[in-house]
């Protein structure tokens, strides 16, 4: 088996169940972002040529994949995820060293992975329409859901194993074959994913990769004419664009794209636990992730205590290298990033009270890497701009309200909608809330973050837009579905009108 993955080598791609240099001439560098004197590799940036050859592979495994038994793929999916349960460590680490998460986080996010991929595999069983009763006498009919040829994934640098895992799976078992982009900063994770589901078997042309950029390679992807569907993550300058030009070509597409998530505390609220999940959901993952809180929407009778309790907490993680022991959180993904994030923190210095951090981090090991202190804002305006704009970094917004019903306006007065969460004990109020927050995901009494591969995943208003992510729905994106009429009578009838 030909090596996708080893210390300071280009990556490859993988076509035609081939892992092939790329011929372009123009690399990308990847650096360990918590230590810039580590080179990772080099990401090519490949030309559209590569990419149609890898659209030409998918569409020749197209026909034998769409016809082999949708329980005989699922063996395939079962079998990546035993291998990626043994090499959970593995698969951590580069995670760790490439994109620059805690290896708590890492492991947490392979972990995800394997959950998606054992409850994809089980759809593999449970493929299938419904049958419904006809008007007519003797007459069956029924749906089936049939896939759609090739498609497309689009994943970005954040959640470099699970989200290519959340888009590959249900593609796969649905009898689509696949061309993949990852992020080129996490090119070697995505390589890693794509050579655990070739261990698994993944008959050649199934599953592709190719590396490269989006002006390029993504580009070419929602061009082509043989690409069915397109599944894209990641900003929505470029997925609000991207969709927009799937629908001039009649290609589905599903984006899912910024938030912007509410945590929002009552008065009778269990303090240290709003405390705990604040902290977890704004500072994990260095607050890289569509679903960290990013904003605190709290009463004003429990503020101060819990403004308190809050920094108390948040002083005691510990920032750094990702791989040492005990650190909680690790460096911004790249040189871009921690300058987004210290832009915004000098906002913030404008428009609120700095509590905690607010500086990028220097000295020892922190002078070799992208490194920003966890940053909390007090007495934020809900309309100021680090309460409106997505950071996608350690920075934390308290917004303080007088009652419940101005605590939900807040929360939906941006244009995100992707997660929330509430902090109460009073039934009347979580119900209120459940019912009126904009949001695809809402949380009661736990973080923002986090969410389960049984259950869809996406967002409302400007974070998403096509059908959602993960649980059996992702099934319904990467399918077609077909009613049929079956008339057993054996003589001629008179038409329907429709």
């Amino acid at each position: 088996m030909a090596t996708a993955v080893s210390t300071s080598q280009t990556c490859r791609n993988f076509i035609g169940g081939r892992w092939v240099e790329s011929s372009a001439t123009g690399t990308s560098e990847r650096r360990n972002p918590a230590n810039l004197d580590e080179i990772i590799g080099f990401a090519p940036l490949s030309t559209r040529e590569e990419t149609r050859e890898a659209v030409a592979a998918a569409r020749a495994a197209f026909p034998a994949w769409r016809d082999t038994p949708a329980p005989v793929r699922s063996r395939v999916l079962a079998k990546a995820a035993l291998l990626m349960e043994q090499q959970k460590e593995e698969v951590a680490r580069l995670m760790t060293r490439e994109e620059g998460k805690a290896l708590k986080d890492a492991l947490g996010e392979v972990q995800k992975s394997i959950n998606i991929l054992e409850f994809m595999a089980g759809e593999g069983r449970r493929l299938g329409g419904e049958t419904l009763p006809s008007e007519l006498p003797k007459n069956f009919a029924y749906t089936l859901k049939q896939p759609l040829g090739v498609v497309a994934a689009i994943a970005p640098w954040n959640f470099p194993v699970s989200i290519p895992v959340w888009k590959i799976a249900p593609a796969l078992i649905s009898g689509n074959t696949v061309v993949f982009k990852p992020a080129t900063l996490t090119a070697f994770t995505g390589a890693r994913v794509i050579q655990i589901f070739e261990q698994a078997g993944v008959p050649a042309g199934v599953l592709n990769m190719v590396v490269g950029s989006g002006s390029q390679v993504g580009d070419e992807l929602l061009q082509h004419p043989d690409v069915r569907a397109v599944s894209f993550t990641g900003s929505n300058e470029v997925g609000s664009e991207l969709y927009a030009q799937g629908a001039r070509r009649m290609k589905k597409c599903q984006c899912e794209m910024g938030g912007k998530n509410p945590l929002v505390i009552l008065s009778d609220a269990d303090l240290p636990l709003a405390v705990e999940s604040t902290v977890f959901g704004a500072f994990a993952s260095t607050g890289q992730r569509c679903t960290a809180t990013s904003r605190v929407i709290i009463e004003e009778s429990v503020a101060d205590k819990f403004v308190q309790l809050l920094v108390e907490r948040t002083s005691k993680l510990r920032t750094g290298d990702g791989l040492e022991p005990g650190v909680d959180m690790g460096p911004a993904v790249d040189e871009s990033q921690l300058k987004t994030d210290l832009h915004f923190i000098e906002i913030g210095k404008k428009e609120g009270k700095l509590l905690l951090g607010g500086e990028r981090l220097s000295g020892g090991g922190y002078d070799r890497g992208y490194f920003v202190s966890p940053t909390i804002f007090d007495h934020v305006a809900p309309d100021s701009t680090i309460a409106q704009e997505e950071i996608f970094g350690p920075v934390l917004s308290v917004i303080r309200v007088r009652h419940f019903e101005e605590a939900l306006h807040v929360a939906n007065s941006v244009r995100y909608g992707l997660s929330s969460s509430l902090y109460s004990n009073d039934a009347a109020k979580i119900f209120e809330f459940i019912d009126r927050i904009e949001t695809g995901i809402t949380h009661v009494n736990s973080p923002t973050v986090g969410g389960e591969a049984q259950l869809p995943f996406g967002g409302m208003k400007a974070t998403g837009v096509g059908m959602r992510e993960m649980g059996r729905v992702a099934i319904d994106f990467f399918t077609e579905l077909k009613a049929v009429y079956i008339d057993f009578t054996g003589r001629k009838r008179e038409s329907n009108i429709y």
